[in-house]
């Protein structure tokens, strides 16, 4: 029913999180962003921007052609409304979760990526750089321990809210942060990791991606940053 276009990365993990939540069939098509298949022509008409994931759903709601859908946090909109999970039918409750969806794509996203980008990835330490994103995911990680104390999860019951956060703390230690700081996030973070579906969705990781967490080649660093506009 569903085409995933994934590799094992935060953003590629958010979707296989809800998909192995909810049972829906769905086959992995990889991207191998280290080898630049996401320039690949046949993969640019469904995600215009060359990131994964990407979907195509082969049976949508209202029963016409394939429909697909490119960022993450709009793959997870439209599944949660596809299959009426994970995402609160009453206003209140799918406004905070649509609120903490979106703190994820444009903030804690972003600012974790450039944290794990200037301490794991760039070619030379920039200090300015790393401070900046380093005191930034820590604001972040504040954020979310503050919205965390006395809740299970960001916005009530388990959502697409706490699927698209969850696989951006999964590298804490790499963005240099101690959960031992945010309590309440690592209770959550406990809790998401003991679900079997997060068990399934990231034993996807190495399957697709038998080199997952070796150091990058100098190709691959060709392929995954600073590509120009073309």
């Amino acid at each position: 029913m569903i085409d995933l276009y994934y590799w094992p990365t935060p953003n590629g993990h958010k979707i296989t999180l809800f998909l192995e939540e909810t049972g829906l069939a769905y086959t992995i098509k990889p991207v191998n962003i280290g080898a630049g298949e996401q320039f690949a022509a046949d993969f640019l008409a469904i995600s215009p921007n060359n990131r994964m994931p990407a979907i195509v759903d082969h049976a949508p709601a209202d029963g016409g052609a394939p429909v697909s859908v490119f960022e993450s946090g709009a793959i997870l909109l439209y599944l949660a409304e596809k299959t009426g999970r994970f995402l609160p039918a009453d206003l209140r409750g799918r406004v905070q979760t649509l609120e903490w969806l979106f703190w994820q794509v444009g903030g804690l996203g972003p600012m974790l990526g450039q944290n794990h980008h200037f301490n794991q990835y760039a070619p030379e330490r920039i200090p300015y750089a790393i401070d900046r994103y380093t005191n930034e995911t820590r604001r972040l990680y504040g954020v979310l321990d503050k919205r965390l104390a006395g809740r299970d999860f960001i916005a009530g019951d388990y959502s697409i809210a706490d699927m698209a956060a969850y696989p951006w703390i999964v590298p804490h230690a790499l963005q240099k942060m101690d959960l031992l700081d945010f309590p309440n996030v690592q209770r959550w973070f406990e809790a998401i990791g003991a679900r079997p579906a997060t068990a399934k969705a990231y034993a996807l990781g190495p399957q697709v991606n038998p080199a997952l967490g070796a150091p990058l080649t100098e190709d691959q660093r060709r392929h995954m940053f600073g590509q120009p506009a073309r």
